[in-house]
């Protein structure tokens, strides 16, 4: 009888659990949609991924077929966008050009935040010498120049798609270490923590369990943010020939074209649909995730 008393009670605060989860979600999510400018980010956002997604099914050319027959032809009805230096149809490298750059911002972010997320729990949970370690840590790379250091791993590892995933991941997790470990500091000293440590439960256990659910609100933020920046680092090193590199397309090294002038002045489709490429899509995320800081918590609205 008592064990099945147990297991009610068990089943009872599991389901009131999920409901609180859920109610909370609702919540933010009701707070969200009230943000017009962020809900408007969000449709051009998911028109931005899907069209991407769908680049074969939307194109209308090969992605590396050469007309040198219309080298540099301005936007027309066979190319929608119009072509570039090797006759390619610009159009269609814009769309296998943004996949490429959303999985590299994606895949990047992801590592980042991961390694950030680890080093900040273990820095905030610890604390003492592993705290001093990790903080330290963090301020050795936080003291140099990022594009310096970005160029030079680069040089080091050599140019590509997962070079570049790797070094704005390995370069980009400082925030996020310091943001994870400042919402420890004071999550750790909480009652159902010290519970949690009182029933013996492991460290780990109170991490993933207990600490890292209650700073899940800030690091969604951040990631938002984060994968807005690494779209723009990526832009910058393929744009000086140290990200992604031809003929594979992204929106950075199509870029490299507006380092001429006579393309700038006299020929602007060339250059101009992948700076608007990356432009809304760094737009559009950044205001996703002020949407969702606001969401998260509206007193810091305004």
């Amino acid at each position: 009888m008592r064990q099945s008393d147990g297991t009610t009670a068990e089943i009872t605060r599991s389901s009131s659990k999920k409901a609180e989860t859920t109610g909370s979600g609702n919540i933010i999510w009701h707070r969200f949609r009230r943000n017009k400018v962020a809900m408007v980010s969000l449709v051009v956002l998911s028109v931005i991924v899907a069209a991407v997604i769908l680049a074969p099914v939307l194109v209308t050319h090969g992605r590396d077929v050469i007309d040198l027959g219309l080298t540099e032809s301005p936007p027309s009805a066979r190319n929608w966008l119009g072509t570039d230096a090797l006759g390619r149809d610009i159009y269609t490298r814009l769309l296998y050009g943004g996949r490429i750059s959303l999985a590299v911002a994606v895949i990047a972010t992801t590592l980042q935040m991961g390694i950030g997320i680890f080093l900040g729990s273990v820095a905030g949970y610890y604390g003492g010498f592993v705290k001093t370690l990790v903080m330290r840590l963090t301020d050795t790379v936080l003291s140099f120049p990022y594009l310096a250091l970005a160029i030079v791993a680069a040089a080091i590892m050599g140019p590509g798609i997962y070079s570049t995933m790797l070094i704005i991941g390995l370069l980009s997790w400082t925030g996020t270490c310091r943001l994870v470990y400042g919402q420890f500091l004071s999550i750790r000293e909480t009652e159902y923590v010290k519970a949690a440590r009182a029933l013996g439960f492991s460290p780990l256990r109170i991490i993933r369990k207990h600490m890292l659910p209650n700073a899940m609100a800030p690091l969604v933020v951040n990631a938002t943010l984060a994968m807005a920046a690494a779209i723009l680092i990526e832009a910058g090193l393929s744009f000086l020939g140290l990200g992604v590199q031809g003929p594979i397309p992204s929106w950075g090294n199509m870029l490299q074209a507006a380092r001429n002038m006579r393309v700038i002045m006299h020929m602007p489709w060339i250059w101009a649909p992948p700076g608007v490429a990356i432009f809304l899509t760094v737009l559009t995320i950044n205001l996703i995730g002020d949407g969702l800081r606001d969401a998260f918590d509206p007193r810091l609205k305004g």
